[in-house]
């Protein structure tokens, strides 16, 4: 039987994704307006296929499209912020909580490994932000529910809106990374309540920090 062939990805996806690392690189700054035919030009493509990347990124909330004005970088309040890590605090210590109950051993020595790169990265900063992410990441997926790992990854994505990153803050660095050391301690010994705790004050935490 001949193996199937992978589909090549829509054009749109593409320029998508283009735009998606403009955005939360801040390349396109928050409340711009978005020159569709400047971008065309550059990226050399049609209307069409940028229209609807336009599409799939108001969607996941990067972009605003306002009617008879164009499209805009999404701009985030203080009550936007406020609201996404609210929200983020429910699913991810959801997502703690079923971890500390259900994963297997593999699965918790593993999240014990990306732990240690958050304690060997201390030093460097944009080690840190990769591997808190990582980390963050592994326990949805462990946690196994599609639809949230859906909405927290649309939600983290707004977060980066904003420039005041909460790990900037003097001193967030090595708090957050104490934070990390308990919940890793309530997970590996199976403490769902305290997983869940740990986990909210720790996103709470980083709202903090970050307004």
């Amino acid at each position: 039987m001949t193996p199937l062939k992978r589909p090549q990805r829509a054009l749109y996806e593409e320029v998508a994704d283009q735009l998606r690392a403009r955005i939360l690189g801040h390349e396109l700054a928050p409340g711009s307006w978005i020159d569709e035919q400047a971008l065309c030009s550059q990226l050399n493509i049609s209307r069409t296929p940028l229209r609807e990347a336009l599409k799939v990124l108001a969607t996941e909330g990067l972009v605003t499209m306002k009617l008879r004005r164009g499209a805009y970088v999404t701009e985030t309040s203080a009550q936007d912020l406020a609201e996404v890590f609210h929200l983020l605090a429910l699913l991810e210590s959801d997502a703690a909580a079923v971890v500390a109950q259900q994963a297997s051993d593999a699965q918790l020595a593993e999240l014990a490994a990306l732990h240690q790169h958050l304690e060997n990265a201390v030093g460097d900063r944009e080690a840190f932000f990769k591997a808190n992410e990582a980390f963050h990441w592994r326990l949805l997926q462990m946690a196994n529910n599609r639809w949230r790992e859906h909405m927290v990854a649309d939600l983290r994505k707004v977060m980066k809106l904003n420039r005041h990153h909460s790990l900037l803050k003097e001193g967030r660095l090595g708090a957050s990374l104490n934070e990390h050391r308990y919940l890793m301690k309530a997970l590996l010994v199976r403490d769902p309540v305290q997983a869940r705790t740990l986990m909210a004050q720790h996103i709470n935490n980083g709202q903090a920090a970050a307004s």
